[in-house]
């Protein structure tokens, strides 16, 4: 039987508001579905009308052509006849289908006593699959992949620090975390990276050269920590800044890069206009470029600890309500924050060293120009003080 590691979300119940869907997006293979399918196994099945029997479930998938058709259909009197007598529906991988906010909203006005859970891998925000039908008719909530904190139910922090050097080769899919053995992790995230993740973005999102996305995500892998020139990209591409743009904007759609812009105060010294890019887990940025060598055999540890500790930071945020904006600072004299959070009206700035002897105090010049700003350089020795 396959070990499941308990998420922040288990308790579905918690997030579910009467006449709203329940929509769970995040990269593909975090464990939506099984997040899911573990809380309908576990939940007491209250139904509509306030008894306890077992709830009905009706489960669907953007994959299954009938179903997706179904969905996208616009015909009401068979979407509602196709749910009659459930309880719950739970509609998967729902990326796949056409005006399905039209469909939910028909369910949540018409049967207003309706579980509705919905899961997809990508932004249905950013992607506009619902769109107008469904404002404030759903809750969103994003699913990472594991967080630290949440591996703290299966380790204690001794053992967090012990395993650290594996999270950042092998990243944090929960199905790698449950595998004992370093070929079965690099099997399923080369699955992850191509049979799925890659797959779905080609198919939902109609790209007809994926070896031009496919050159890009290395680009970028290769340049993880550093800001990025879409000029640049394109000329080694061969495509114009326009594509280069479109294409980064789909990888942040689906959960595959995260997309850190600089801050700025409109100081003399301050860059601003530019990004950079991490993707939310490491073990997918080692499979796009093929090094799964340990940590002293390669010379990028510097930066797997930082785009692992900005995702885990940004789970952290999401998990626990902190609604902050977050940044990177550098002045054009070098001097940089890796990620400046900004909430309730303060500025928090964190420095990620791979050796805990560096980065002690803060550059000069932020500290001049921001006095009151927190700063916390963050190692292997004190991050979880920060998760």
């Amino acid at each position: 039987m396959e070990r499941y590691i308990p998420r922040h979300f288990d308790n579905l119940q918690n997030l579910m508001i009467p006449k709203r869907a329940t929509v769970l997006c995040g990269p593909c293979g975090v464990g939506k579905t099984t997040l899911i399918n573990h809380y309908l196994a576990s939940s007491t099945g209250r139904t509509g009308e306030g008894s306890f029997r077992e709830a009905r479930v009706l489960r669907a998938s953007g994959n299954n052509l009938l179903e997706r058709s179904l969905l996208s259909s616009q015909e009401a009197r068979v979407l509602l006849e196709w749910v009659s007598g459930y309880d719950t529906v739970f509609i998967d991988e729902a990326q796949r289908i056409p005006d399905i906010g039209w469909a939910l909203k028909t369910l949540i006005d018409s049967r207003p006593e309706l579980t509705i859970i919905v899961a997809g891998s990508s932004n249905f925000d950013l992607a506009n699959k619902f769109g107008e039908p469904l404002t404030e008719r759903q809750i969103p909530v994003i699913l990472f992949p594991l967080s630290a904190g949440e591996l703290r139910a299966t380790m204690n922090d001794f053992e967090l620090r012990q395993n650290l050097e594996d999270l950042l080769v092998f990243g944090m899919y929960p199905e790698v975390r449950t595998c004992v053995f370093a070929d079965e992790k690099k099997k399923i995230l080369n699955e992850f990276a191509g049979s799925y993740l890659l797959k779905d973005i080609l198919e939902t999102e109609g790209i007809k050269k994926p070896r031009i996305l496919v050159n890009l995500l290395i680009l970028i892998a290769l340049q993880i920590g550093n800001e990025v020139s879409l000029h640049k990209l394109g000329g080694k591409l061969g495509i114009d800044m326009k594509t280069v743009e479109r294409y980064l904007d789909l990888l942040e759609k689906h959960f595959v890069l995260y997309n850190l812009r600089g801050f700025s105060r409109n100081l003399r010294n301050e860059v601003t206009r530019t990004s950079k890019y991490y993707f939310y887990d490491t073990g997918i940025r080692n499979t796009v470029i093929k090094n799964f060598n340990p940590l002293s055999l390669r010379n990028d540890a510097s930066v797997l600890w930082e785009n692992f500790m900005v995702i885990e930071r940004l789970k952290t945020r999401s998990y626990n309500n902190i609604y902050a904006r977050d940044y990177f600072w550098r002045t054009w004299e070098k001097q940089g924050i890796d990620l400046l959070e900004e909430y309730e009206g303060s500025l928090h700035a964190l420095e990620f060293k791979w050796s805990a002897e560096k980065a002690a105090k803060p550059p000069p010049a932020f500290r001049q120009s921001y006095p009151d700003a927190s700063y916390k350089a963050v190692s292997p020795d004190n991050f979880l003080e920060c998760i």
